[in-house]
């Protein structure tokens, strides 16, 4: 018995996906168009797009259609003592992606001014409503959206010299760099929070992934301290799962054994 329309027109649709003749970002045909490839109705060609849908082959975007996913190298994150979750500042993110011969790109940081509440007031150790300074920045490996970072600072330190933070540049050394060189204050620790939660919004926009939440995001969430135990950060960076993996070695693991 054969199998019914829908699944026929969903296998011809993944072997010409897997055969290259419809490339990896490129859009499906629009569904009168399948119609009438396919001579099929519009329920049954509606089916066969959920199906692959379902697959992970396929993808919607509102207002623009269906298109093939884009095919991903994933890459991967190898949990140090001296980074933790993630690659920490831009140096050790552009290092550590040119080791893995990958090409790394950083946008400038936005940068804002605003109160801090909730759980960067908290991790802060600051009142509701103190003002901290934002900076967020777009990362990119290959040109593929890779994460997503935002770090607050107290504006105490501003206040104290070290008015770059306000300065909407990328430091190449990092901001830790920067402050430990200008305050000498220097970041001693961190404690991270690992969490998988389905992407918001911007998020989605952002990483081309599907809006019903079939990839989860990681999100790391740091807070730094000094010597002297006070927070000097909160720093939360989202990375989408379809393109990264964690690796934690512990003990005499030989380098081979890593990746």
């Amino acid at each position: 018995m054969p199998d019914p329309m829908y699944r026929q027109i969903a296998e011809d649709l993944r072997q010409k996906i897997e055969s290259g003749e419809l490339g990896h970002g490129t859009q499906l045909p629009t569904e009168l168009e399948l119609r009438e490839q396919y001579d099929a109705s519009r329920n049954t060609v509606r089916d066969a797009v959920k199906l692959l849908i379902t697959r992970g082959l396929v993808e919607t975007r509102a207002g623009q259609g269906t298109f093939v996913v884009e095919q991903i190298d994933p890459f991967v994150i190898i949990v140090k003592p001296e980074t933790g979750f993630g690659l920490g500042e831009s140096a050790g993110y552009a290092s550590d992606v040119t080791a893995g011969s990958r090409r790394p790109r950083v946008s400038m940081p936005r940068v804002e001014v605003q109160q801090a509440t909730g759980v960067i007031a908290s991790e802060l150790l600051l009142a509701d409503g103190s003002v901290v300074v934002s900076r967020h920045q777009q990362r990119f490996i290959d040109d593929t959206p890779w994460s997503l970072q935002t770090s607050f600072y107290p504006m105490s330190l501003v206040e104290q010299g070290a008015t770059h933070i306000l300065q909407a540049v990328d430091m190449p050394n990092g901001v830790v760099s920067y402050l430990a060189e200008v305050l000498g204050v220097k970041q001693v620790g961190w404690r991270d929070k690992i969490t998988v939660r389905t992407p918001d919004a911007n998020e989605t926009g952002f990483f081309k992934i599907p809006e019903d939440g079939r990839i989860p995001v990681f999100e790391t969430f740091r807070t730094s301290f000094d010597e002297s135990g006070t927070p000097l950060r909160v720093t939360i960076t989202v990375y989408p799962a379809d393109r990264n993996q964690f690796v934690v070695s512990f003990g005499d693991v030989p380098a081979s054994a890593s990746a």
